[in-house]
C-alpha cells in the first residue's frame, strides 16, 4: 500500500479530521482569492488588493462551519449562506466567502434526496445571487455575480451526482448479497431434498430386501432337517435378495461420491418395467400377488416411474410383514387421463398393527403405525407430494389395507420457495 493510500485510509477512518483538513484548504483558497483584484488598477489586467478585516473574519467563520458539515449539513449551509450574504453586502470589493456556501451545498446534496437538493439549491442560488446583484457594491451584471450563480449550481449538481453514484453502488452491493444468500439457500434446499430422496430410497431398498431375507431364512430354518431341497431353494432366494440389496445400495450410495471417487454404477433406476421381477420376489417369499395393468404402454418420466415402483415395493413389503401369512395382494397400474394410478390391495387382518406408517392412517390392527415407528407410508407420501400427486392409504371395509396413488404422467416443475405449501 502506497503512502497516499495509507493517508487516505486514515482520513476516511477519522471523518472529523478529514473535514478539518477540507475546511483548512477552503480557507486557504478564500484568503488567496481575497488578495486578487480581477480588474487591477487599470481596469484591464489582474492586480493585488488588501481584503477588509471583516472579510477575513467572515472567511474564518465560514471555514470553521465546514468542520461540522457531516454532523448537521443544513445548519452548516445556513451559517455559510449567512456569512456569504454579509460579505456580499459589506465587502468592497467582495471576497470569495461564497466558496464555503458552495461546499456546504455540495454536502447537503450528497446526503439528502433529489427534491430536497433542488429546493435548497434554488433557494441558496437565489439568495446569494439576488443579494449580490441588488445589494452588492458591484453592478448587477458584474461577472462575479454570474460566478456565484454558476458555482452554486455546480455544487448542487456535483453533490447530487455523488449521492446517485453511492445509491447505485449500494444497490448493486445489496443485489449481489441477496443473490448470494439466494444461491446458498437454494443449495441448502437442494441438499435437503436430495438427502430426503436418498433416505427414502435406502428405506425402500433395505425394508424390501431384508423382509424377504427374513422370510426365506425362517423358511430355511423350518425345513432344514426334513426338506433340505426346499431349504436350499430358500437360501438361494436369500442370496439373491442379498445380492439385489447390495446392488441397489451401491447405486444409491454412489450418488454421494465426490467427483474424484471411483465411478458409481450406471444401471438405470428401477421402474414399472421391472414390476414383474419385483412381484416374483414376493411370490417366491410365499405371498400371493396378482397384477393387473392397463397403462397402454405409457412411457413415464424417470421420477414418476421410480416413485410408482417404490410405492408398489413398499406396499407389498408392508403386506408381507404385517398382513399375515395367508394374505393375498392385488396390484393394479392404470392410465386415467393425464395421470397414472397405482393401487395395492390386500385382504390380511394384520398380525402386528399394520404397515409402518406416519401415524395418519389408523391405529393398531387396522393399518396404523406399529410400535417400531417406521417410515414406509411417510416415504410414499413424500414421494407422491414431490410429484404433485395424491396418496390415499387406509384400512379396507371388511379387512385388509389399501394404498392408492395418483401420479401425473408429466413431471411437474420443482417446487420453489414462492410456491404455496
Amino acid at each position: 500500500m502506497s503512502t497516499l493510500e495509507r493517508a487516505r485510509c486514515r482520513l476516511t477512518a477519522h471523518p472529523l479530521a478529514l473535514d478539518a483538513a477540507l475546511a483548512g484548504g477552503v480557507l486557504v483558497c478564500m484568503v488567496a482569492g481575497s488578495f486578487v483584484d480581477p480588474r487591477g488598477s487599470d481596469g484591464v489586467t489582474w492586480g493585488v488588493r488588501t481584503p477588509d478585516p471583516l472579510s477575513l473574519v467572515l472567511m474564518v467563520l465560514g471555514a470553521l462551519a465546514l468542520v461540522f458539515r457531516r454532523r448537521d449539513p443544513r445548519t452548516v449551509l445556513a451559517l455559510t449562506v449567512t456569512v456569504s450574504v454579509v460579505e456580499c453586502v459589506t465587502g468592497d470589493p467582495r471576497a470569495p466567502v461564497a466558496m464555503s456556501a458552495v461546499v456546504a451545498l455540495y454536502t447537503v446534496a450528497s446526503t439528502t434526496d433529489r427534491p430536497t437538493t433542488w429546493r435548497l439549491g434554488l433557494l441558496t442560488m437565489t439568495v446569494l445571487t439576488g443579494t449580490a446583484m441588488l445589494a452588492g457594491p458591484l453592478p448587477w451584471y458584474a461577472q462575479e455575480n454570474v460566478a456565484i450563480l454558476a458555482w452554486t449550481g455546480i455544487g448542487a449538481t456535483a453533490g447530487d451526482a455523488v449521492r446517485s453514484r453511492r445509491a447505485v453502488v449500494q444497490a448493486i452491493r445489496e443485489r449481489a448479497e441477496r443473490a448470494e444468500r439466494t444461491r446458498e439457500e437454494e443449495a441448502r434446499r437442494r441438499v435437503a431434498e436430495e438427502r430426503l430422496r436418498i433416505a427414502r430410497d435406502l428405506h425402500d431398498v433395505v425394508a424390501h430386501h431384508i423382509a424377504l431375507v427374513n422370510v426365506q431364512a425362517g423358511v430355511a430354518a423350518h425345513v432344514m432337517d426334513k426338506r433340505p431341497d426346499q431349504a436350499k431353494e430358500a437360501l438361494a432366494h436369500v442370496r439373491e435378495a442379498g445380492r439385489s440389496a447390495l446392488n441397489e445400495l451401491r447405486a444409491t450410495v454412489g450418488l454421494l461420491r465426490q467427483s474424484g471417487d471411483p465411478e458409481a454404477p450406471t444401471e438405470p433406476a428401477p421402474g414399472l418395467a421391472h414390476l414383474d421381477e419385483l412381484v416374483d420376489t414376493f411370490r417366491s417369499a410365499g405371498l400371493s400377488v396378482e397384477v393387473a395393468r392397463a397403462d397402454q404402454g405409457t412411457t413415464l418420466p424417470a421420477a414418476v416411474d421410480l416413485a410408482a415402483y417404490r410405492i408398489v415395493q413398499e406396499a407389498l413389503t408392508n403386506v408381507r410383514k404385517h398382513a399375515g401369512g395367508t394374505a393375498k395382494a392385488e396390484v393394479s397400474v392404470v392410465r386415467v387421463g393425464p395421470n397414472i394410478e397405482v393401487t395395492v390391495l390386500d385382504d390380511g387382518a394384520g398380525e402386528d398393527g399394520g404397515p409402518d406408517g406416519d401415524g395418519e392412517d389408523g391405529g393398531p390392527g387396522d393399518g396404523g403405525e406399529p410400535d417400531d415407528g417406521g417410515h414406509g407410508l411417510l416415504g410414499m407420501r413424500e414421494r407422491v407430494t414431490a410429484l404433485r400427486g395424491t396418496l390415499t392409504t387406509g384400512p379396507r371395509y371388511g379387512g385388509g389395507f389399501r394404498v392408492h396413488a395418483i401420479l401425473p404422467v408429466k413431471t411437474p416443475r420443482p417446487r420453489t420457495a414462492e410456491d404455496p405449501a
